[in-house]
């Protein structure tokens, strides 16, 4: 079987040592993850997830009184914080999720990017979401890239035309460097290709499956005064998250993906999660 997050860790590593833009990036900090999504369906093809953001300033959530405005329920007060993955020894800064079988079966015709591709085969589609997601890391490591415009500013967008156009820049680059069409051949294929010709599409996902390390809310332990607190506002307990919040490789499993559903498989062998 084709394990397809490997290829496309594998595809990444040669990217960011061919494209100086990103060269910036060590694919050791980064856990490439699949994620389930139909080809018929909406949604992303793929998404970067950043782990390295602080923990949020103490809030709270809070409720008002259609007619008079007053706040008449609050939560306790939180903070938001990124959970923690390691894999051995080394803290994962990002993670990429790619959507199986939909990026698989991704192609130029009417997206947004196209205009970008003129001539080109369908499966540049895949390679240019590949170079986009890793574009969304930030050179700082503080999250997500913002995209600086030319006055000095940063855009409040970070897809706009500005963005297409700079990842297509990069896509050129990778491919006028010539890499070896072993690296990214896997791309030329769509998803039920794929698993005819190797007998199954397998990929990285978590034990949790179909849930995946995200941001969560902890309940401050010592929780302050409030100025929102009068007579009559009632105080809700928080709901605590049921996901954990720290994930080592002990919690990344393989699982084969279909058309429709997929299955996990024993983690052993030559199917182990890389």
């Amino acid at each position: 079987m084709i394990n397809y997050t490997e290829r496309l860790t594998l595809l990444m590593h040669d990217i960011v040592s061919r494209v100086p833009t990103l060269s910036f990036i060590d694919i050791a900090d980064v856990l490439v993850f699949a994620r389930s999504g139909r080809s018929n369906a909406e949604g992303a093809f793929a998404t970067c997830h950043s782990l390295s953001l602080p923990a949020s300033e103490p809030g709270y959530y809070f409720w008002r009184d259609r007619t008079s405005g007053r706040i008449t329920r609050r939560s306790e007060w939180f903070v938001t914080k990124s959970p923690s993955v390691t894999i051995g020894t080394r803290s994962t800064k990002y993670m990429i999720s790619f959507s199986l079988p939909r990026f698989c079966d991704q192609v130029l015709d009417r997206s947004r990017k196209e205009r970008f591709y003129p001539g080109v085969e369908p499966w540049m589609a895949k390679l240019d979401t590949v170079v986009h997601e890793l574009y969304h890391i930030d050179p700082e490591q503080e999250g997500i890239r913002r995209i600086e415009l030319g006055d000095g500013t940063y855009s409040a967008h970070c897809h706009g035309h500005q963005f297409f156009e700079q990842v297509a820049g990069m896509v050129s680059t990778y491919m006028d460097s010539r890499p070896d069409p072993e690296i990214y051949d896997f791309l030329r294929h769509d998803f039920d290709t794929l698993a005819s010709r190797f007998d199954g599409v397998v990929g990285t996902t978590f034990g949790t499956f179909p849930s995946f390390p995200q941001r969560y809310i902890e309940r401050l332990a010592t929780q302050p005064p409030c100025e929102a607190d009068m007579d009559g506002v009632t105080i809700d307990p928080l709901r605590l998250p049921q996901q954990p919040t720290r994930y080592t490789q002990d919690d990344l499993h393989i699982r084969q993906f279909f058309k429709e559903t997929s299955r996990r498989l024993v983690r052993k062998g030559r199917f182990k999660a890389a």
